[in-house]
């Protein structure tokens, strides 16, 4: 690089080129927000005619292609053309077609009318063949997408070389941003928006064109999906997903029990899981002993449809077994809703009825521009036909002029001259053939003038008319329902119908869990506790850790080494006896490749706190309902990570705990001095101030002796040395015990 060439702000490293002295806002900024932007304008995020811009590149290229009313083609053709509009690579179109062929099953109201293998939304594994292979057109339904898209109803674009035009968006006549599902994850932001039945969004849409306070659940009951299913309707949910656009909802898979077989079908699942996860999952718990009523769980989707086979063994009970297959598979799942759509090039979360509002605006806007169209080309007509009109009275005049005239050129001036025509009208009037110059055609022409009259008085009193363009709307919503309304795929269940199935009953009765070093745990009925710990038998060099008492009937929870938490039920754990070595945690709770147990506790109500202690000598008193705020089984960060954790404990009371650090500095502190702290991972508060290469090594609940001489009343201290006021006092370091790592 020459000198010149150098910018002495920026650093120059041999052999690594110019480092340039920006801040990292500045970069961000200049070189990650387009991008960011594009794939939140152009790629992820659907807009108010409820397409992404892929799903409008190739519907466009599938209309102008004549695929509306023509025959089908093959799909690679199509794929082909769009490659005019969309440059993304003929793999991603084709997996786009799939998506909204009716073969594939993912829409509610699909756009494309296919032939051949197009794969299934409920299959992970049964593949779509290949684009030369299968063949589409567009399914009827796109009439009232593409209506009227060639009367300036909406704007055109430059595609992106610049060599042909395309829609900015596409003039549907229904709100098909909530008759179809659509999901997209862009930078920083995403939409999952779920369907609704075509009746119902078109009816609710009605109804608030003429009550704008219309109450949605009327007429909107519920999301209804193309994978059909049991929704399972909880009022308060759908409150807020119809108010705010955010929300969950719930979802069962229907199923039907063969007597005679002894078997469970299951014949509809929620649109968010696939067969093989279900089977895979079914498996799972199989192997691992959790159903132990099923003999056998077959895939038997066919030409005729998904069906997922159980068969039981003699004695099981169908219902029991589906209650547990609700909690242990997604055969019951929840679609979470983000309904986030661009407005006006604008990110916008927004509840139904904000959504059906905007949608009206637009489709307003589409139908007025619809009526000027109309409006233009029957004024246009119209003055023609008046010029017509004029040349009936005196055809032979005309005629005569016509023929008098000897330059072509002059035909239209003399024309406009001797009947006094508007050069259009002239010019019309000339291009009319001779076989037409007989009073009944230029009659019947001349009729038409009435009719044209009365069009355009309405339709030039309909455009400054909300209601009569509502009127129109209206109407066409009304034809929409009867051409296209189907009945819905997903049933409603009342949350009041749902009885809690009943599960298997677990025998409650008192336990000893015991925890290893190793990461081994026994479950032991107190009634068979008979020996003591030495008669434990343990893999060779590891030791008990920890054991407690509770019942059967309790929820597990184990922390482990890297600040993870996983819940367990008491239940699941298998009744050992003294002479076994032990379940291996790691392995049931499919634990990470050297990541260990360190503590475990029971609780049915999460009451009471953590105490967590750091080798920085800060301890955390944490709420341990803060880990009961979800149902996942896994939960990260159930400890600060800044400083090795020492210590462990549960306390339902404020304690007395005895600290002690390398150096052998020692002090007896009481948590009500800590903070309480609901986030999980708190860094804490520093009990032991620690001198330089210090650290705190071990930490136990204070006994007596200690109390009465190393208790501090406020903190942060220093600590004592092992002694009391001159008098030596050893605590050897093995005697603190405790619930250490």
């Amino acid at each position: 690089m020459k000198e010149s060439e150098i910018d002495h702000n920026d650093v120059y490293i041999d052999g690594m080129g110019v480092v340039l002295n920006e801040p990292l806002t500045k970069i961000l900024e200049t070189n990650y927000m387009p991008y960011a932007m594009s794939v939140i304008l152009s790629r992820a995020i659907p807009e108010i005619d409820g397409f992404k811009p892929s799903h409008r590149k190739l519907l466009y290229t599938m209309y102008k292609m004549g695929l509306l009313t023509g025959a089908r083609t093959k799909s690679a053709n199509v794929v082909g053309q769009t490659m005019r509009l969309n440059p993304h690579g003929d793999t991603a179109i084709y997996e786009t077609l799939v998506r909204l062929s009716r073969g594939n099953e993912a829409l509610l109201n699909p756009f494309v009318d296919s032939k051949g293998n197009f794969g299934k939304i409920y299959s992970r594994d049964m593949a779509y063949a290949a684009s030369r292979y299968t063949e589409v057109k567009l399914s009827q339904i796109c009439d009232y997408v593409f209506e009227d898209i060639d009367k300036n109803t909406v704007d055109f674009a430059e595609n992106y070389d610049n060599t042909m035009k395309e829609p900015v968006l596409l003039p549907v006549s229904f709100p098909n941003i909530l008759a179809n599902p659509n999901l997209g994850i862009a930078v920083g932001m995403a939409s999952s928006i779920c369907s609704f039945n075509l009746i119902e969004i078109c009816r609710t849409t009605i109804e608030l064109i003429k009550n704008h306070n219309h109450n949605l659940h009327q007429t909107l009951l519920a999301p209804d999906f193309s994978t059909g299913g049991l929704i399972i309707y909880d009022q308060e949910s759908l409150d807020n997903i119809y108010k705010t656009g955010r929300g969950s909802i719930k979802i069962r898979c229907t199923y039907a029990f063969d007597h005679a077989a002894n078997r469970i079908l299951i014949t509809e699942i929620p649109p968010t899981t696939t067969i093989e996860s279900i089977v895979d999952k079914i498996i799972e718990q199989m192997k691992s002993d959790q159903l132990k009523e099923i003999s056998d769980v077959r895939d038997e989707t066919d030409l005729a449809g998904l069906r997922i086979a159980i068969d039981l063994k003699k004695g099981s009970q169908p219902e029991r077994l589906m209650a547990r297959l609700f909690k242990l598979t997604t055969l019951e799942d929840t679609f979470s809703c983000n309904f986030n759509i661009l407005i006006g090039l604008m990110p916008k979360t927004l509840g139904i009825r904000e959504i059906l509002f905007e949608w009206l605006a637009f489709r307003k806007s589409c139908v007025k521009r619809k009526l000027i169209f109309d409006l233009n080309y029957m004024q246009t007509r119209l003055n023609l036909l008046v010029g017509l009109e004029k040349i009936l009275r005196d055809i032979e005049k005309a005629i005569k002029i016509i023929r008098a005239t000897k330059l072509d050129s002059r035909v239209v001036p003399n024309l406009m001259r001797e009947f006094n025509l508007n050069i259009e009208q002239a010019d019309f009037v000339a291009e009319i053939k001779l076989r037409n110059l007989n009073k009944e055609y230029i009659l019947k022409k001349t009729e038409e003038i009435k009719i044209f009259n009365n069009k355009i008085r309405w339709t030039t009193s309909a455009i400054s008319s909300e209601k009569e363009i509502e009127n129109i709307i209206i109407e066409k919503l009304n034809e929409i329902i009867e051409q296209h309304g189907g009945s819905r795929k997903s049933s409603i269940l009342q949350h009041r119908e749902i009885t809690e199935l009943p599960t298997e009953e677990i025998k409650n009765y008192n336990v000893q869990i015991f925890l290893t070093k190793s990461g081994y745990i026994k479950k032991i009925a107190k009634q068979n506790l008979k020996s003591g710990i030495d008669s434990h038998k343990l893999k060779l060099g590891d030791k008990i850790s920890h054991e407690f008492s509770t019942t059967n009937s309790t929820t597990l929870l184990i922390f482990t080494t890297i600040a993870k938490i996983y819940k367990l039920k008491c239940s699941e754990l298998n009744d050992l006896k003294i002479g076994v070595m032990g379940e291996f945690l790691p392995a049931i709770l499919e634990m990470e490749q050297n990541e260990l147990p360190i503590y475990a506790l029971s609780t049915t109500d999460y009451s009471g706190n953590m105490i967590f202690a750091f080798a920085n000598g800060k301890f955390a008193k944490v709420a341990l309902s803060s880990f009961s705020i979800t149902t996942r089984r896994k939960m990260s960060k159930a400890f600060n990570q800044e400083s090795a954790i020492v210590f462990l404990d549960h306390i339902k009371t404020d304690q007395d705990y005895t600290a002690i650090s390398k150096n052998k500095k020692i002090l007896v502190f009481n948590t009500s001095l800590l903070n309480q702290k609901i986030k999980r991972d708190s860094c804490g508060t520093q009990v032991m101030k620690l001198g330089h290469g210090d650290k705190l090594r071990k930490v136990k609940r204070a006994d007596i002796n200690q109390k009465e001489n190393y208790t501090v009343k406020t903190i942060p201290k220093t600590g004592f040395t092992l002694q009391n006021r001159g008098k030596q006092l050893e605590i050897p370091l093995e005697n603190l015990g405790g619930n250490n790592t």
